[in-house]
């Protein structure tokens, strides 16, 4: 099996912190060159200088169309595309507030699928046989409670995955979703600090006994963008320990 990414360019957005920057020092470290893009340049730059001569940072707005496409567009060639900015704003349904309902819908819909697209087009005319790997959750694949709008936009972004999959596959364009449960991230670690019941409950719920580390969906990126998956695509890569099997 071929795990490497040698020759490769991958551009990975949310790169800054958490699922992003791990997905980045991973792809690196499985020998793609790396481009990293957020909105933080501090946060760039430090990443840049940990993982070396691979990276290269590009400070850019997911939810800004016209940067997005232009950051996309500048690049030499394109191998792995891996749309990861997103965010969440967990409250009760009756409680979402339009601002809340928009900003999730912007930026985890909206930019994603501008991204992708850019990505696809980026791929198409550079002749590129490449992977594209929407950043979903398992809340994708189920509901939960406090998190309508986070469902609403991962259920959203596995849909458009199974759809980008069938009319890219004609170009050699593999389309994926990863799907991880609740992770050791900054924002997760603000939750757990503010309601440590939550983090109980979060636990409880799966079967193998603990959320996940940034490392564990990293590795399901690095496969899903690898020729090891060469006849995957169309799917999600479930990364929850077990939640979503009861």
């Amino acid at each position: 099996m071929n795990f490497r990414l040698d020759g490769r360019t991958a551009f990975v957005t949310g790169a800054g912190r958490g699922i992003g920057r791990a997905c980045a020092i991973a792809l690196a470290e499985a020998g793609a060159q790396v481009w990293l893009a957020a909105r933080t340049r501090e946060d760039l730059d430090k990443l840049a200088g940990e993982i070396g001569r691979r990276a290269r940072p590009v400070v850019c707005d997911v939810t800004d169309a016209s940067q997005i496409r232009k950051a996309i567009g500048a690049l030499p060639e394109l191998d792995v595309f891996v749309n990861n900015a997103g965010t969440n704003i967990p409250e009760p349904f009756v409680e979402v507030s339009d601002d809340h309902l928009d900003a999730l819908l912007n930026l985890n819909v909206r930019a994603a699928f501008i991204a992708a697209q850019a990505a696809a087009m980026k791929m198409i005319e550079s002749k590129r046989r490449g992977a594209i790997i929407n950043m979903s959750s398992q809340m994708g694949h189920v509901g939960a409670v406090n998190r309508s709008v986070y469902c609403l936009t991962k259920h959203a972004l596995e849909g458009l995955t199974k759809a980008m999959a069938l009319e890219l596959a004609p170009h050699g364009i593999r389309v994926v979703s990863v799907a991880p449960t609740f992770v050791e991230t900054p924002m997760y670690q603000k939750m757990k600090a503010a309601k440590p019941e939550f983090a109980q409950w979060v636990e409880s719920r799966i079967p193998l006994g603990s959320t996940g580390k940034p490392e564990d969906v990293a590795a399901a990126v690095v496969f899903a963008a690898s020729p090891a998956a060469a006849l995957v695509t169309g799917t999600s890569l479930v990364v929850d320990g077990g939640w979503t099997a009861q």
